[in-house]
């Protein structure tokens, strides 16, 4: 039977660029069925979940349900929820956990200061919002957190080969998989993203996942089958992995997008990553359609999806007020 993930497999699709994008994460568990629109359309109060909905919207922070793995997932949890946030820029990356009766109680969330990175805004906002959450939260120090996309009402690849995946990583012992909802790219199934770091990964086995996570806890990255860090719009996502090809830079937190600006009318950006040791590159990055025409979602008409190129790097030399200075190489 053929999928979106057949297809894209078949012509070689690019999988740099391609993360979702969000500095922060809000997870909250969700145990039993799942709809198109999960946040509305789950065992979630669904008016809670439209009010999550927009007071993540605009502060870099994703919502998105979790439930572990398993075919009878919704008898696996009490009534108590668990919830995860997790910030992904490099050298600030963190977790806290709680677990709450009533998930309404997280609209007295600061969403602007945790989509900033600003774990303070865990106990609600200044201008008078319910603080009642404060000291509620525990640093989450377990296994990264593994989201491996399964929302089967979303893409039937995320259900055929999501599912699967999750259930052999549990299974393996891989105690932080989790299922979730949505993270973007059907056809890059199966797809997850890992936490706290925020890097996102498609066609993906047990094995690979195993080596991602074994590369993270030596705080390295292993970016085969890498799509991006979801700390950085989509630009920002492929000049990071194309600097690590080019230097062999494998340091989570070694390199940082630290601008992105337009260089034209035309879908075309430039990228400045810098090292922690100084050295910067410039990259410069042009969205293209992807060709010839396929599904981006099985059942979906004919298109072709935005492709972002690195065509083009130079070192840099940092220099004041966020300019550069070009120093040779391309």
């Amino acid at each position: 039977m053929s999928t979106c993930t057949t297809a894209s497999r078949n012509l070689s699709e690019p999988l740099a660029g391609t993360a979702a994008t969000a500095p922060t994460w809000l997870l909250l568990e969700q145990p039993g069925p799942w709809g198109t629109e999960a946040l509305t359309a789950s065992r979630l109060d669904p008016a809670v979940g439209r009010a999550l909905e927009r007071a993540a919207e605009g502060t870099g922070v994703r919502v998105a349900l979790i439930r572990r793995p398993g075919r009878h997932a919704d008898l696996h949890a009490g009534s108590r929820h668990r919830v995860f946030v997790a910030h992904t820029r490099p050298g600030r990356t963190w977790i806290r956990t709680t677990a709450l009766a009533d998930p309404a109680r997280l609209l007295g969330l600061d969403f602007a200061a945790l989509g900033a990175g600003d774990p303070g805004g865990l106990a609600g906002a200044a201008d008078g919002a319910p603080d009642d959450l404060a000291g509620e939260w525990d640093e989450y120090t377990g296994d990264p957190l593994v989201l491996v996309c399964t929302n089967g009402k979303r893409d039937r690849c995320c259900a055929l080969l999501g599912r699967p995946l999750a259930a052999e990583l549990t299974a393996a012992g891989v105690e932080g998989t989790w299922e979730i909802t949505h993270i973007g790219g059907h056809r890059f199934s199966p797809t997850l993203v890992v936490l706290p770091h925020g890097y996102a990964y498609g066609r993906v086995t047990a094995q690979d996942v195993k080596d991602t996570l074994a590369a993270l806890r030596e705080n390295r990255v292993a970016t085969e089958g890498c799509r991006g860090r979801s700390a950085w719009e989509r630009p920002g996502q492929a000049a990071e992995l194309a600097v690590r090809a080019l230097t062999g830079e494998d340091g989570a937190d070694a390199l940082t997008v630290v601008r992105t600006w337009t260089e034209s009318a035309a879908p075309a950006w430039s990228v400045t990553v810098a090292h922690t040791d100084g050295r910067a590159w410039r990259v410069s990055v042009a969205q293209v359609a992807a060709a010839p025409p396929r599904e981006q979602s099985c059942g979906s008409p004919l298109g072709s999806p935005a492709r972002m190129d690195v065509v083009g790097i130079r070192a840099v030399r940092p220099a004041h007020h966020g300019r550069t200075v070009t120093v040779g190489g391309r």
